[in-house]
């Protein structure tokens, strides 16, 4: 009775931890994918940080930024007076496609039309996201 015992405290246990644990490396593995579609499909033109130059404005922080506030970045007239703040809706809408969101916008057309790709690169700048913005966004 004392080993049956133990054992279900080890199983309720497991139970207990495993969603958490799995939930935690699904997560991971997400970013993971999301740097790698990033790498390709958006480094190109933006640097994951400041620290690096590149012709867009940088990526880190983007998740709950206000558009067109990145000091010193020459933004299209439409998207710095666009008032729209880059939640993950509006950054898979960008990403899909961003000349029909934000018509007048300098930047090329992305057309990353595949949701699973999408939700990878938003774990991505999710993760590279590490400061509260909505001070910023107001």
């Amino acid at each position: 009775m004392k080993y049956l015992s133990h054992t279900l405290s080890a199983i309720c246990l497991a139970l207990m931890t495993s969603p958490a644990a799995a939930e935690s490396t699904f997560d991971k593995v997400k970013i993971e994918a999301g740097e790698k579609l990033y790498n390709s499909e958006c480094r190109k033109c933006h640097a994951p940080d400041s620290s690096d130059p590149s012709y867009g404005p940088p990526l880190e922080n983007v998740v709950g930024r206000g558009a067109g506030t990145i000091q010193d970045y020459d933004y299209s007239t439409s998207l710095e007076a666009s008032g729209i703040v880059w939640t993950p809706a509006a950054l898979r809408a960008w990403m899909e496609d961003n000349a029909g969101f934000m018509p007048g916008t300098k930047m090329r057309h992305v057309g990353i039309e595949d949701r699973t790709v999408q939700d990878f690169i938003l774990a991505y700048l999710g993760s590279i996201t590490t400061q509260d913005n909505t001070k910023v966004s107001e």
